[in-house]
């Protein structure tokens, strides 16, 4: 390599440039991503730079020091081969343990030709995250579930209703959350379900908040992330609502390949897999209501 590789913060105009990137690998991401995810954490996004150009980039995302997140790992493919990434990815990992607390545990989504790459430093397979995709009808049938299947879990107990996210008190979405991520994080969330197009959704159980879902906007079609739910029932009804808004294309779902009723309903709406990640950690694996989960938030940020 010619010159020195300069490892250093990024600009807020320079995370357009990595959402551009992420563009152009396939990871399609959200229409509002950068402006959500700087507001998260703005040092959380750490350039490397050569001979005064931008070569690539990564996110090293702290929730308050009690855990980190490693994401949006990108080397232009000019630069790749030559060591940058690797020293690139082990300044992120450096600088991320010297923001967390002693002690904290790092998570990252890698694809799985790095997997053996990211276990050499340090990080601990846990499970498959698989992203899945499915086509939306122009006017879905007004039913809460579509298409209907005689097995499939009942999307309309008497008990459940569906409510925008903002009528549940922003409290007791946070404390959901934190069952099912390993730190609170009430600064993105605060953004994350209040985006621009997007909708943010509840399932009230008796006045109870019994799962939760966000979809958005993005390049392709739209993504829901997360969608949290106390079974397949509150999980059904959530995704039927939130799949209807990508009505007229398609709508992705990472799913946790670890938890049976989530995959489940990714094959009871006919969804195809077409991407997937190895989720490990650097550090004890979080403690977290797995059955809560049928689909992870993003592959970015956690």
């Amino acid at each position: 390599m010619s010159g020195d590789l300069v490892i250093r913060n990024m600009t807020r105009a320079e995370l357009d440039r990595l959402i551009g990137w992420a563009a152009t690998e396939g990871w399609n991401p959200g229409l509002h991503d950068a402006a959500l995810f700087w507001a998260t954490d703005p040092d959380a996004f750490i350039a490397a730079e050569l001979d005064g150009e931008l070569i690539g980039a990564g996110a090293i995302t702290s929730y308050g020091g009690a855990f980190g997140f490693m994401g949006f790992f990108i080397v232009r493919p000019a630069f790749r081969g030559r060591g940058l990434g690797n020293a690139l990815w082990h300044a992120r990992r450096d600088r991320l343990i010297a923001r967390l607390r002693p002690g904290a545990s790092i998570g990252l989504d890698g694809v799985f030709a790095m997997q053996d790459y990211y276990a050499r430093g340090g990080f601990v397979f846990s499970h498959r995250n698989l992203r899945f995709r499915a086509e939306v009808p122009d006017s879905p049938p007004h039913s809460p579930h579509w298409p209907h299947s005689p097995d499939s879990p009942d999307p309309s107990r008497s008990d459940d209703v569906i409510v925008p996210l903002d009528e549940v008190p922003f409290d007791d979405v946070l404390a959901y959350d934190r069952t099912c991520f390993p730190a609170a994080r009430e600064a993105f969330l605060r953004g994350w379900i209040r985006q621009e197009e997007g909708l943010a959704l509840g399932c009230l159980r008796q006045g109870r908040l019994g799962g939760f879902g966000v979809v958005r906007r993005c390049g392709d079609g739209c993504k829901i992330g997360p969608l949290f739910a106390d079974d397949a029932d509150a999980a059904e009804a959530l995704y039927a609502h939130l799949a209807a808004f990508a009505a007229g294309g398609p709508v992705f779902l990472d799913v946790p390949e670890n938890h049976p009723a989530a995959m489940a309903l990714a094959h009871r709406h006919g969804m195809t897999e077409v991407f997937g990640c190895a989720r490990m950690y650097l550090g004890p694996a979080p403690g977290l209501v797995h059955k809560r989960i049928f689909g992870i938030t993003t592959f970015e940020l956690g």
